[in-house]
């Protein structure tokens, strides 16, 4: 027996056909969603997110605009190119694509993003928000994943949880989005004397850490669901680059009930919740602007 594999693509279009109708109403109201890409210089990675955006946003008929910069942009430029799309009514969504340059501060620009066009669920208004059980903007790669899990069919409520990775942008944010829906949830990060005691005892292991293979089989419980957050590049035997996550794949399908390949399973599920929260942002931003003309809060 091996585990089921969870088709990304498959939960990605099931999304993107709701987000279609949303889309289509959106329209007909004259507020049409735009999301602008900013991406500083030039990275093969960016490239292959920026395609992958780009392709999802023209399939439902959300306007796509891409602005580069050179890499030698200063701060300074790169705050005031935000804050004109900020104040920029048919602008209702800005996605800073990272990595960006490290003479560049990102947490200081993510922060300048406004919150209502904060497609990405970056801003520390947006994160802080997911504290308050307020999930809409989420961050798009943590939204993602408990998606994912959620597909599995699993009881949300008392699953025993444990996310590997404790970054601002993933592996927090699902501890929050997790705990939302009742789930039991253990944090493990570098400090963490003995992951695999804590992996072994979950229901369902999340791992967002940037190391290939660190998971392996006999780290997980028989029958659990294992959710691949890791994106990393390796040179196989051949000396050609492969995209693989941070599980041993195949140890790990052989004990898991449920795995999300990579590529294949967050990633594509990441695009579509960040399409969907591009329409989210499109109707806050509607609202905003109903409450200004009327004089109403």
């Amino acid at each position: 027996m091996t585990g089921i594999e969870i088709d990304g693509k498959v939960v990605a279009n099931e999304i993107l056909q709701r987000v279609a109708v949303d889309v289509d109403a959106l329209k007909q109201d004259g507020w049409a969603p735009t999301l602008v890409s900013i991406r500083i210089g030039d990275n093969s990675a960016v490239d292959r997110y920026v395609r992958n955006q780009q392709r999802n946003a023209s399939k439902i008929g959300i306007d796509f605009v891409e602005k580069t910069f050179p890499p030698d942009i200063s701060e300074a430029e790169v705050h005031a190119a935000i804050l004109n799309l900020n104040v920029d009514p048919r602008i209702t969504g800005i996605i800073l694509q990272r990595p960006i340059p490290e003479n560049l501060p990102i947490k200081y620009l993510q922060a300048t993003i406004h919150p209502l066009k904060d497609v990405e669920g970056m801003h520390p208004a947006s994160i802080g928000n997911i504290v308050y059980r307020e999930l809409e903007l989420g961050p798009s790669t943590a939204i993602a994943a408990v998606e994912l899990l959620r597909g599995t069919g699993l009881q949300m409520e008392g699953l025993e949880v444990t996310v590997i990775g404790h970054s601002e942008i993933v592996g927090k944010p699902i501890a929050f989005l997790l705990m939302a829906e009742g789930a039991t949830v253990t944090v493990c990060h570098h400090l963490t004397r003995e992951v695999a005691l804590h992996s072994r005892a979950a229901d369902a292991v999340l791992i967002a850490v940037g190391k290939p293979g660190l998971l392996k089989g006999d780290m997980i419980r028989q029958g659990s669901a294992v959710i691949d957050i890791g994106i990393n590049q390796v040179e196989d035997d051949e000396g050609k680059l492969r995209i693989v996550g941070d599980c041993d794949y195949n140890s790990c399908r052989e004990v898991a009930g449920w795995i999300t390949p990579v590529p294949g399973g967050v990633g594509p599920v990441t695009v579509a919740v960040l399409m969907r929260n591009t329409v989210i942002a499109a109707g806050r931003l509607r609202e905003q602007y109903r409450e200004q003309m009327t004089g109403h809060h």
